[in-house]
């Protein structure tokens, strides 16, 4: 029997962006550039398939790296909360 865990198969997807976990000086400065505290950002479940294999745990903040066609590449922050 497959696990949820063993199903990580979205975050391998071509149209799945990179994620990973801020440390924490990057996230301080993250929240200094945009002067917003860490709750404001817009959230991401912990049991989210994206971010699942990466073991995040509530309260870590998510960098998110798409590519784009007209900036190349192009940041995106998210929260993690639990469910």
């Amino acid at each position: 029997m497959v696990t949820r865990k063993e199903m990580n198969l979205a975050p391998h997807h071509i149209l799945v962006p990179k994620h990973e976990i801020m440390t924490i000086e990057e996230a301080k400065q993250v929240l200094e550039k945009y002067h917003c505290k860490a709750i404001e950002l817009p959230l991401i479940f912990v049991n989210d398939p994206a971010i699942v294999g990466l073991g995040v745990k509530p309260g870590d903040m998510i960098k998110i790296t798409r590519k784009s066609a007209t900036a190349g590449e192009s940041f995106y922050y998210r929260y993690v909360i639990e469910v």
